[in-house]
């Protein structure tokens, strides 16, 4: 089809993940799911694959070979990619009060959710920037915010850590990027039911889903360097 955009989604075989990836190929676009583990990845394609056109692609964020071969296999396939769906990320037993949390657990989410999201975005940027216009979506969460963690007891310093500083990957890039045609902005989930919290969210995997496909289809006159949730802007 020409002119299909092309997509990838990290993350992409469950929770919402998968949901971006399902609401990216209702639209149209060619989209490679990113998984680390091939079976699930794999199996996720295979439940898709009705939706349209959805392929699997090796994403490891902690394994720059990994992410080297799969940005050499996009080249080779695609030659470019318009959408980078940042949605990877893990939480850690461990986790908790600034007072108690431990360090090695804070130092785990760091290295994937922020530090694995950066090496990611690096990877793939060459070929984003051969779109014609390019998008970059962080996966973030309101737990990112600097203003609301002020005013609550959210008891998970790493994670609301890694999601801040993927904020700042999000700030950073967009004005680096300023005068091209790319636009990089955080979407904020809210509350949704996934295995990260136990399923106990209150929202579904597709509405936590629909910021990030708004972001990821962003039209020319759309902003940047923005963090926003279904509801509008969040507080940086």
């Amino acid at each position: 089809m020409e002119n299909r955009k092309i997509a990838l989604v990290t993350g992409g075989n469950k929770g919402i993940g998968r949901e971006i990836v399902r609401g990216l190929l209702r639209v149209g676009c060619k989209v490679y799911l990113g998984a680390r583990e091939a079976a699930k990845g794999q199996q996720a394609v295979t439940e898709l694959a009705a939706e349209g056109e959805v392929r699997f692609l090796q994403v490891d964020l902690t394994n720059q070979a990994s992410l080297d071969a799969a940005a050499a296999q996009l080249q080779r396939e695609e030659g470019q990619l318009d959408i980078l769906v940042n949605n990877a990320g893990i939480n850690a037993a461990g986790d908790g009060l600034a007072s108690v949390a431990a360090v090695r657990s804070v130092a785990q989410v760091l290295e994937t959710n922020f530090l694995g999201t950066l090496a990611v975005t690096q990877a793939f940027l060459p070929l984003v920037r051969q779109a014609a216009a390019g998008r970059i979506v962080n996966v973030s969460s309101p737990l990112a915010s600097l203003t609301l963690s002020g005013q609550h007891d959210w008891g998970l310093l790493g994670y609301s850590a890694s999601k801040a500083a993927l904020n700042m990957l999000t700030v950073q890039l967009a004005y680096e990027l300023r005068d091209t045609a790319i636009k990089v902005n955080s979407a904020n989930p809210g509350y949704t039911a996934t295995d990260l919290n136990g399923f106990a969210g209150t929202d579904t995997p597709a509405q936590g889903a629909a910021e990030a496909i708004r972001l990821a289809l962003l039209p020319a006159d759309g902003p940047t360097g923005t963090s926003s949730s279904a509801t509008g802007p969040l507080p940086w």
